[in-house]
């Protein structure tokens, strides 16, 4: 990736609201040269997409935990993650190596919601699980370093 490319992604995980004139300024190109970087980062995947933070709490989540997963039978297929992808209150879905297949990372809004969570991931993909409950998170969703 360009430098100035690097920039502007750098730029943007900061404040993803940025203008292109205020991108143009900080990089010292035009605004329509700044945007059409933005456009071919985006074509390209390097930007996925824009977001707002919310508060987990204050959208009535509160309590965030990790499940890690593993199949019942290890020797058939591996579609956990298709299987669960319907489920609303995990945020994120990771593969991983070690002990079990998968790390689920869901937002609840009070344990018996974690309780029934449970149940439906164990029914719904033939797993056993282990859970973490995050008593709380100093940071996350710290950028990539660039």
């Amino acid at each position: 990736m360009e430098e100035l490319d690097r920039r502007i992604v750098e730029l943007l995980v900061k404040d993803g609201r940025m203008s292109y004139t205020d991108l143009g300024k900080a990089t010292g190109l035009s605004t329509s040269a700044v945007h059409q970087r933005v456009r071919r980062l985006e074509q390209r995947g390097v930007i996925r997409g824009y977001a707002a933070v919310v508060d987990p709490e204050a959208v009535g989540l509160p309590l965030t935990a990790f499940i890690s997963v593993k199949p019942f039978d290890p020797s058939a297929p591996d579609d956990i993650a298709e299987r669960l992808s319907g489920i609303d209150e995990i945020e994120a879905c990771h593969s991983v190596a070690g002990e079990e297949n998968y790390i689920l990372k869901v937002r609840v809004s009070a344990p018996v919601e974690l309780e029934d969570l449970l149940t439906r991931i164990r029914t719904l993909a033939g797993v056993s699980t282990r859970t973490t409950v995050v008593l709380s998170t100093p940071y996350e969703s710290r950028p990539p370093r660039i």
